[in-house]
């Protein structure tokens, strides 16, 4: 009875000074203004940007998590695979034949030829584009009765490292493996020098075919027996699975940059072999 009493004066009360209750609790007293100060605008809730549209005005739809978006562009024309760089496609990069000197050309030149390869020099090769060989040579024989099919034009340095790589690791390596196939006879190339990007790409870096660094091994012969073809083979438990596995890892020793089927699909069938100078004497096998 009493809180029925309170109510009910408290009721009187209102009616008598001519006051209401507020519909939704108190409001908030208005901030006293200062002379010359003006009134900040009222904030308002900020619009979201339109969502982007295809080509053909619908939406694309949100991409679920973990999971790259579709690619809804048009592809490219792109040149010939193996042209030589189109005007404006390669990437900041030094585009000059890179000079030889004559003392370290002729050091090089004499180590070969202590090896026994067959060789030949040839005229200074510029194709432009940053392509071309200051003192090129043309390897017909790696080693002594190996021959390089077709014969391989590139720098020395190159054809020298290929040359140790064979005689120290690849021979005694078949030897092991293939003894039954007798000597090795021919190294089947499939790209030496060559004016083109990385991996025959349209756009990027050039590639170290194009400046006589490198070096694609597709496969070798043998006195007799088939070839040894050069393909993934990581789960391939023979000998010959061993072989490439071998000397792939064993390039690393003489190349800066070694390529196997294992790498990437670019090189599935060869392996890439180049003397790519780095900072540190860094070596990238892979």
């Amino acid at each position: 009875m009493k809180n029925i009493a309170v109510a009910a004066a408290t009721t009187a009360l209102i009616i008598l000074t001519g006051a209401s209750l507020p519909d939704k609790g108190p409001f908030p007293q208005e901030k006293p203004r200062i002379d010359g100060e003006t009134e900040a605008p009222a904030e308002t809730a900020p619009i979201p940007e339109p969502r982007p549209s295809t080509a053909n005005g619908t939406e694309n739809p949100p991409t679920p998590p973990n999971e790259k978006p579709l690619d809804t562009a048009k592809p490219e024309e792109k040149p010939e695979k193996f042209g030589p760089p189109a005007p404006g496609t390669l990437e900041a990069q030094n585009l000059t034949i890179e000079p030889e000197s004559d003392a370290d050309h002729a050091k090089c030149v004499r180590e070969l030829q202590a090896l026994g390869a067959v060789f030949k020099d040839i005229p200074r090769i510029d194709d432009g584009h940053g392509c071309g060989i200051d003192k090129p040579i043309n390897l017909v024989e790696a080693l002594p009765g190996i021959a390089v099919k077709p014969q391989a034009t590139l720098r020395c340095p190159a054809a020298l490292a290929l040359a140790r790589w064979m005689k120290e690791s690849v021979i005694p390596a078949a030897a092991v493996a293939a003894k039954e196939h007798g000597q090795i006879t021919t190294i089947n190339q499939a790209s030496s020098y060559i004016c083109r990007l990385r991996n025959g790409a349209f756009a990027g870096k050039i590639s170290e075919h194009a400046r006589g660094n490198a070096i694609d091994i597709a496969s070798f012969s043998f006195e007799k027996g088939e070839a040894i073809a050069v393909k993934p083979r990581r789960e391939d438990s023979t000998l010959t699975g061993a072989f490439q596995r071998t000397v792939s890892a064993s390039g690393c020793l003489y190349f800066s940059t070694v390529l196997d089927p294992e790498s990437d699909a670019a090189h599935e069938k060869h392996f890439h072999l180049d003397v790519l100078q780095r900072k540190g004497g860094y070596r990238y096998c892979h």
